[in-house]
């Protein structure tokens, strides 16, 4: 099973979210997330969070099988920390979250750092709009796309040792990424695959789509 989460923040081209979708896909809606995937025209499985940022009359999508899992406004974990860590008891293959991205920066920045936590590095979990998409690196990593995308490689909590990479512009031979330094910044794919491994460390990768 494949869960895409609709987070509350920005979905800068729908029509490229809408490629990402597939039929079978389990619909989970982080409270205002819900009205991205109206937008596209999904009925959610599932919505969950304080609901304090879903204004609209949710009784046509409950009538409809839609679920709702509503949590106290006064709550440690913001709604989207909440949708990931409930579709990981759902044990899915992979995880794509879409809208996770623009708008309010602590928000933005706090998403980014949701897919740091441990239990999530073993998984296959994206932040992804079509646009772009965001990932962690601590062992190996596949980039999927088109000769030309971009790819950055931003070193996370601490230096990055043995970078290794290939198909991408600017090759890195066992290398050591910093954190204060902007050396991986901006690659670029030189095939429709590029792969990235490291020894030590924890790598966030950043792909701009081409389509």
């Amino acid at each position: 099973m494949r869960i895409i989460i609709f987070a509350n923040g920005n979905l800068p081209n729908p029509e490229k979210a809408r490629a990402i979708l597939r039929p079978d896909d389990f619909i989970l809606c982080a409270d205002g997330g819900t009205r991205h995937a109206l937008a596209l025209g999904l009925t959610p499985n599932l919505i969950i969070g304080d609901l304090d940022s879903t204004t609209f009359d949710l009784r046509p999508l409950t009538e409809k099988g839609t679920q709702l899992l509503k949590y106290p406004t006064d709550k440690n974990e913001t709604d989207l920390e909440l949708a990931i860590d409930h579709a990981l008891t759902l044990n899915p293959a992979q995880i794509l979250i879409l809208a996770a991205l623009g708008g309010r920066m602590d928000q933005t920045l706090a998403n980014i750092a949701l897919l740091s936590n441990l239990s999530l590095l073993t998984r296959n979990v994206k932040l992804t709009d079509g646009v772009e998409e965001i990932f962690f690196c601590n062992d190996h990593a596949k980039v999927e796309g088109r000769s030309g995308d971009i790819v950055s490689l931003i070193p996370w909590q601490g230096e990055v040792t043995g970078v290794f990479t290939e198909n991408l512009r600017w090759h890195l031979h066992h290398e050591t990424l910093y954190p204060d330094k902007t050396r991986g910044i901006s690659n670029e794919m030189t095939a429709d695959v590029a792969t990235v491994s490291i020894t030590s460390g924890l790598l966030l990768i950043t792909h701009i789509i081409n389509n």
